[in-house]
């Protein structure tokens, strides 16, 4: 089974465009050949830049699903690190409520100590 190559025929629509745009910038005294190699020296152009805007558009359309697949992703995960983090120690045991209010008040105990003595 071989595969066909697309022959690049202009559309109707490119072509009628092309032909408006050479007769529109046709000089005195140039023929009708002439006039036919330049649209479809216009053709040529235009078929160009409709290649190059549906490439971008493509990569386009890749860049933003491939974003919009890492917002999910992200939006998943730091759920589910903020409750590692905020509910385990790095060993992964949790982590003692009360050991933040023990050393406040062992540095107040201290802070005063030294008042006292000073």
């Amino acid at each position: 089974m071989a595969i066909k190559k697309q022959q690049s025929t202009p559309s109707p629509e490119t072509q009628a465009e092309a032909m408006k745009i050479a007769r529109a910038t046709q000089k005195p005294g140039q023929t009708k050949e002439q006039t036919k190699l330049i649209a479809q020296g216009i053709q040529h152009g235009i078929e160009q830049y409709k290649k190059q805007q549906k490439a971008k558009a493509r990569e386009r359309d890749k860049l933003r699903k491939k974003q919009a697949k890492d917002k999910v992703q992200l939006q998943a995960e730091p759920s589910h690190d903020a409750e590692l983090s905020s509910a385990t120690q790095p060993s992964g045991q949790p982590a003692p409520q009360w050991l933040p209010w023990a050393l406040l008040v062992l540095s107040w105990v201290g802070f005063i100590a030294y008042l006292q003595l000073g």
